[in-house]
């Protein structure tokens, strides 16, 4: 406590004495740094109880930060901890990239494999109370610390989704390995490749699949499908990477900082791993940050077509900044914009093909009338028997069979399909 008070003491000498050259608006900055060392030193000394010192001062420049924007935030020597894990690819929790808007958490986007896809959270739902504590009141850390806890143990989240009544969630914590590239064949010739975040894992991962696929197909593939759908983002530099695979020259992405010398440009080098074949990059309200440069970039080149739905629209660099004993800040530093000199800050990347993700049912055609049904039909003359239906399997296995109905209910992979099959058609006409 002395050295709280001693810290306070000189902060007070210290702007009581700013440097004559100062102006004027300095002068002003520090005359407010030096209301806030009164305030604080009188919430010290009069609170009806003894404050917390230290959760003063976190919470004062959580404030500061989150003021900024969403995105800014002073991280805890633990919080800070627990980021630099997260990045590496293996956190616990629930599996949820959050940010903070109107007073609410609001979802980014649930990480797949985890309690919160398995539980059916959506990219834009908000979080109201976390075990029937509000959550207005908190900062966005405060609040994933309370989401946080022992793997194994349970939390209840009150969502509120769109235009229906709030309802309750229940998940249990678990430890959360995130796996950010995952890869198949489908229809025989079409490489599936699913990036689920960008992390220092990603671009070998999709190496590592792009050469699988390669091997498993025997060299067949027409194309591939890169799903970005509720990718929540990660690392600039893996989705700078991510998309120098793809490209053969270029300009990926482009920052530009509050000083005009602060600004960087990142061009590809020569080399495609996708061999020139077409691409198709799926995208929804989930996809943000990295999974925007990367479709932004591929787009605007031509390299791929996008999609999808709108994405998330978050064009802004965050810089974590260690500060030695104290944790860190993570601040905006900059803003990026896609090669052809686009922002897409709070608009998105627009798909080329807009397609909203449906639900896709089989339609029973057991009351449609047959000519068998017809007065008068002609008799078949090799019998009567009803031809027997086409078998649902074609001796696939039940895994097989599994992923085959999940991608018939995933209207937007259908179409993403049927669009790389017609281009790679289109590609092979003569002239």
């Amino acid at each position: 406590m002395r050295k709280h008070v001693f810290l306070v003491a000189l902060l007070g000498c210290a702007l009581l004495s700013p440097p004559v050259f100062a102006q004027d608006k300095d002068r002003e900055t520090y005359r407010q740094l030096e209301l806030f060392g009164t305030v604080f030193d009188r919430i010290r000394k009069d609170y009806v109880e003894e404050p917390k010192v230290d959760d003063m001062m976190e919470n004062a420049i959580n404030g500061m930060l989150s003021s900024l924007d969403p995105h800014s935030s002073y991280m805890n020597e633990k919080t800070f901890r627990d980021m630099q894990v997260q990045t590496r690819g293996e956190f616990g929790g629930l599996g949820i990239e959050v940010t903070m808007e109107d007073g609410l958490v609001k979802v980014v986007s649930p990480i797949d494999d985890t309690p919160a896809s398995k539980a059916g959270l959506k990219a834009g739902d908000r979080i109201t109370h976390i075990d029937d504590q509000p959550i207005r009141g908190l900062t966005l850390q405060l609040a994933v610390e309370k989401m946080r806890g022992p793997v194994g143990s349970s939390i209840k989240l009150t969502i509120r989704r769109e235009t229906q009544n709030p309802f309750d969630v229940r998940l249990t914590r678990a430890s959360i390995k995130i796996t950010p590239v995952k890869a198949r064949i489908e229809e025989k010739d079409i490489g599936y490749i699913r990036v689920t975040s960008f992390n220092e894992q990603t671009t070998s991962g999709l190496e590592k699949a792009v050469n699988d696929l390669a091997k498993q197909s025997n060299g067949k593939l027409i194309g591939y499908v890169i799903d970005l759908r509720n990718n929540p983002g990660g690392l600039l530099k893996e989705a700078i990477s991510v998309s120098d695979a793809f490209l053969d020259k270029g300009e990926i992405v482009s920052t530009r900082g509050r000083k005009k010398d602060e600004g960087q440009r990142w061009n590809a080098k020569k080399g495609d791993i996708g061999s020139d074949l077409p691409i198709v990059v799926l995208i929804n309200g989930g996809s943000a940050s990295a999974s925007e440069i990367v479709a932004g970039a591929l787009q605007d080149h031509r390299r791929a077509i996008v999609l999808g739905t709108q994405s998330f629209g978050k064009s802004s660099v965050q810089t974590i900044i260690p500060l030695p004993g104290h944790g860190a800040i993570r601040l905006t530093t900059q803003r990026y914009y896609t090669p052809s000199g686009r922002s897409i800050q709070g608009k998105g990347i627009t798909p080329d093909i807009v397609i909203e993700q449906l639900q896709v049912t089989a339609l029973s055609d057991d009351d449609q009338r047959r000519e068998k049904d017809l007065r008068g039909a002609l008799v078949n003359p090799q019998g009567g028997k009803a031809v027997p239906a086409a078998p649902k399997s074609n001796g696939a296995s039940p895994g097989a069979e599994a992923a085959d109905e999940a991608r018939i209910k995933d209207y937007q992979l259908t179409r993403a399909f049927s669009v790389l099959r017609g281009i790679a058609l289109y590609q092979r006409r003569p002239g």
